[in-house]
């Protein structure tokens, strides 16, 4: 870990990098689905996921105006994201977000990679990262966001570019994978859609299944992306 290391690896963000093979990028999408669907991983890896959910939930809150009154995440991984201020409409796109996000940002992520900037997904992922801490309050979310922070930063910012490149893929797999997993076990009757129906009058049900379908689709468009 030097300083030249990272000088070059901050260089490499408006920099092109090459593609994975179509087996290599399999074989990362392999592990990710291992990563969200192994009763004994999930457990830790959720708290990825859960973080970028909340984040969601704080962009769209910040792009409408609202203030972000502070995100907390539990030893659990259930998180919180307080806001305020704006209407019904605004509120409910807030709520919406949350779910989609790590779809969302996956497919930023793969779009980036398609072009070729694939170290730049590392260093936006370490940028949102950081905003998520300004706006964290005391809670176990304090230590998980800063072991998220660390680890990226290792990579990002010293690693080689195989590795680099190898890691970019990879949380792009999970992020798209995470999401479609999150939605299936939170179920029907998670928090978000609670509030949308009080919101909305809308089933619980109605919400579940767009979450789900979006994932799904967000899903298989970044997975065409990255093979």
């Amino acid at each position: 870990m030097t300083a030249s290391a990272l000088v070059a690896s901050l260089q490499r963000i408006g920099q092109v990098q090459t593609h994975l093979s179509g087996p290599l990028s399999a074989s990362l999408a392999i592990l990710a689905i291992g990563a969200a669907f192994l009763r004994w991983l999930w457990p830790v890896t959720q708290h990825v996921t859960t973080i970028v959910h909340e984040g969601a939930h704080a962009t769209m809150s910040s792009v409408l105006g609202r203030k972000v009154g502070g995100i907390t995440v539990s030893s659990k991984a259930e998180g919180l994201t307080k806001f305020a201020g704006g209407g019904s409409v605004g509120t409910a796109a807030v709520w919406i977000t949350g779910y989609l996000g790590p779809s969302l940002f996956g497919i930023g992520a793969a779009e980036l990679i398609r072009a070729g900037y694939i170290v730049a997904v590392l260093w936006i992922g370490l940028a949102g990262v950081l905003a998520i801490m300004t706006m964290l309050r005391r809670s176990f979310g304090v230590l998980s966001v800063i072991a998220v922070f660390v680890l990226l930063l290792m990579v990002a910012g010293f690693a080689s570019v195989s590795v680099q490149v190898i890691a970019a893929y990879a949380i792009t797999w999970f992020l798209l994978v995470s999401s479609v997993k999150m939605i299936r076990i939170h179920g029907k009757a998670n928090g978000d859609a609670k509030l949308l129906h009080g919101k909305t009058k809308i089933p619980h049900g109605f919400w579940w299944w767009f979450w789900q379908a979006g994932s799904v689709v967000a899903l298989v468009f970044g997975g065409i992306l990255l093979l």
